[in-house]
């Protein structure tokens, strides 16, 4: 589990990242290395699928699950242009987050998504 994500930045976030998945590959994880989380990402995108239903790992609140990108023709107005379409499915405890709030951070994911340069800010 990355620990105050919100106070690191990419590079931070993906160094530990790995190290954490080299210590999960090995089987080296600690409990405190795997517990006190409050949002988990899960993906399918290794195995195919389209979308999924991620279960939220409890005590958490949140899960967002990410499956494979492809690239599909997308109607601009005037043509079908290709467009790389990376589908997600939040799952949320509506006990502590507002279902709109959710839908909010979904759509504002999507946005930062489509122009990645926007996480390097």
């Amino acid at each position: 589990m990355i620990k105050d994500a919100d106070k690191k930045g990419i590079l931070q976030i993906s160094k530990e990242m790995s190290e954490l998945a080299a210590k999960a590959r090995e089987g080296k994880l600690s409990p405190a290395e795997m517990s006190g989380g409050c949002f988990s990402i899960s993906s399918l995108g290794g195995i195919g699928g389209r979308y999924f239903t991620p279960i939220i790992n409890a005590p958490e609140v949140a899960i967002l699950g990410v499956c494979k990108s492809s690239t599909e023709p997308r109607w601009d107005g005037k043509q079908f242009v290709p467009r790389l379409i990376l589908p997600l499915s939040l799952s949320w405890d509506h006990r502590v987050i507002d279902g709109a709030a959710a839908a909010r951070f979904n759509a504002y994911l999507g946005q930062v998504l489509a122009d990645f340069r926007r996480v390097m800010l």
